[in-house]
């Protein structure tokens, strides 16, 4: 067995147990990387290949929203946000909605976004007769429609790697792409359980008791709003600059660092980084030509988006996407476009991020199992989960035919 052929079956061993297994696919891909470049006598090869710019960028990004977390800062922006729903009840998935994409678009991600929405929106919903269905999806897509932003942690992921294979600076398509994605989906859902049909006030007595805006947590908006801007505007470099803003907050004693650091996603990180190790092995031993080459044999250059947009979908439903798909799927866009003979690398890419994206309702992904958990009628958990499983099995047809249909159109733009 060649190496090439040896990293590959440690890529695919990986991902089948990525789906099946409850161990973290980060350990697992850097013992396969080591296994791999010991047999191919090339030891070296994990070193070299572990992500240090991707590790200092996603540890800086979390650590500062982890602060905004444990010091209050981020459930009380919600609830200020959930004070909107004061109105007619038709509109109120819509807040949900936008306040889950907002929250998550500005650097926490789509897992903080959900745990912070979810409980206060299907508490809200309960009272103004939404379905737990329709809560959860809105609340999910709308985490997942900001989720690409270029300062959430995924987002970096998605970024980091395209960066890597000839697609730099395409930030805003790469957001703008997955968003589209998930207000289509959205609205669809708001239209098939019924949103518009929702009738009368929401009726909400949402006080400010224990939720007013203290200096410290203004102080944290204005700090995280400073970073904000420091990277858009100046081009502060995203990881090093969000460690500054977060080592201000913790010398202004304005939240506990210790909790923060436990707070952060370190299973995320290791997984995320694990997998770029094995990755990296990958394309050092000549593996990933021999991935690329069985993809290829998936798709025409006609049926490229959707297909990808398919397969990642498929796999992200049972694994992580962003410790697993992006990391392994995103760097075979060159090879993959060039053995197909013809494609956009930019559009198959998009479509590799909306494809795996657009599952992440699923009760088997942290967003789906928490919107679950956050059922205020426990007869609804059963049925709710049973429902999050189809519509989240749905998607990968879904995000196929979307990606195939728009993804051309979108190249244009």
């Amino acid at each position: 067995m060649t190496p090439a052929t040896a990293s590959l079956l440690a890529l695919l061993i990986a991902i089948a147990l990525s789906c099946t297994s409850r161990v973290n696919v980060g350990l697992l891909a850097i013992a396969l990387a080591w296994l791999v470049s010991l047999y191919a006598g090339r030891v070296e090869l994990v070193t070299a290949g572990f992500p240090a710019q991707l590790f200092l960028t996603l540890a800086g990004v979390t650590l500062l929203f982890a602060l905004a977390e444990v010091n209050g800062t981020l459930g009380r922006v919600a609830f200020a946000a959930l004070r909107l729903v004061r109105g007619r009840a038709a509109l109120v998935p819509w807040v949900f909605f936008l306040i889950a994409c907002g929250i998550s678009s500005v650097g926490p991600g789509s897992i903080a976004s959900v745990a912070l929405v979810v409980p206060m929106a299907m508490a809200v919903g309960a009272r103004t007769g939404m379905p737990p269905f329709l809560t959860a999806l809105m609340v999910a897509n709308g985490a997942n429609a900001g989720n690409l932003s270029p300062f959430s942690a995924v987002g970096v992921i998605a970024n980091t790697n395209m960066a890597a294979i000839g697609l730099g600076g395409t930030e805003v398509k790469v957001w703008a792409a997955n968003f589209l994605a998930h207000v289509v989906v959205g609205g669809a859902a708001y239209v098939m359980l019924g949103g518009p049909r929702l009738r009368g006030e929401a009726g909400l007595e949402l006080t400010a008791e224990g939720h007013a805006m203290t200096a410290s947590h203004w102080t944290t908006v204005t700090v995280v709003a400073a970073w904000i801007a420091g990277v858009i505007g100046l081009g502060l470099p995203l990881g090093p600059s969000a460690f500054a803003a977060a080592v201000i907050l913790v010398v202004a004693r304005m939240a506990d660092e210790s909790a923060a650091i436990k707070r952060m996603p370190w299973n995320a990180v290791l997984m995320v980084t694990g997998m770029s190790v094995l990755v990296s092995v990958l394309e050092a031993t000549g593996g990933m030509a021999l991935f690329t080459t069985l993809l290829a044999t998936l798709a025409t250059p006609g049926s490229l988006h959707g297909v990808m947009a398919f397969v990642t979908g498929l796999i992200s439903t049972y694994s992580s996407t962003s410790g697993v798909v992006l990391p392994t799927f995103l760097p075979t866009v060159p090879g993959l476009v060039a053995q197909v003979g013809g494609g956009d690398p930019l559009t198959v890419a998009l479509s590799i991020n909306v494809g795996a994206s657009i599952v992440d309702v699923s009760p088997l992904s942290t967003l789906g199992a928490l919107c679950v958990a956050a059922v205020v009628d426990p007869r609804q958990t059963q049925p709710l989960f049973r429902s999050l499983m189809i519509w989240g099995l749905s998607m990968t047809v879904v995000g196929g035919v979307l990606c195939q249909l728009l993804m051309g159109a979108f190249a244009r733009l």
